[in-house]
């Protein structure tokens, strides 16, 4: 998940992808009363049931519908687009390694998640990242 105004996102690899891991996930890094925008898969069906607002775009062939204004302010603020984009750069992250095991994929996203998160490089972070491995940075 990505949170619109944060910008900040979660990602988790999980084993058996289903509507109690989904609501699991939603409980733990989403706040009640807040939006959750999605496609119209049925395992999102109960999130209002766990205080959260749901809207939906349904992506489904005749109706292929990717955006939606729902409050008639010209914005379409109904759509999954930011995910579907994290999603595109979580894949082109993975595609030099030519495949990566299941058992060190959680690892690969987590750093993919930290690189997303990270607001810009800067020197205190690199001297915190070496001061830990033991090295030293010069900023000259």
């Amino acid at each position: 998940m990505v949170g619109r105004d944060s910008g900040r996102a979660h990602l988790e690899v999980i084993d058996r992808p289903s509507r109690a891991e989904l609501e699991r996930v939603v409980e733990d890094h989403t706040a009640p009363d807040s939006v959750v925008y999605t496609d119209e898969w049925c395992g999102y069906a109960r999130l209002p049931e766990l205080d959260r607002h749901h809207a939906t775009v349904c992506h489904s062939p005749g109706v292929r519908e990717w955006a939606r204004d729902d409050d008639g302010d010209g914005v379409r603020e109904v759509h999954c687009n930011t995910l579907e984009g994290l999603w595109a750069g979580l894949r082109t992250f993975l595609r030099p390694f030519r495949g990566v095991s299941k058992w060190y994929l959680s690892g690969y996203v987590v750093m993919f998640e930290w690189g997303y998160n990270l607001a810009a490089v800067t020197d205190e972070l690199l001297r915190g990242i070496l001061a830990r491995m033991g090295g030293t940075v010069n900023t000259t």
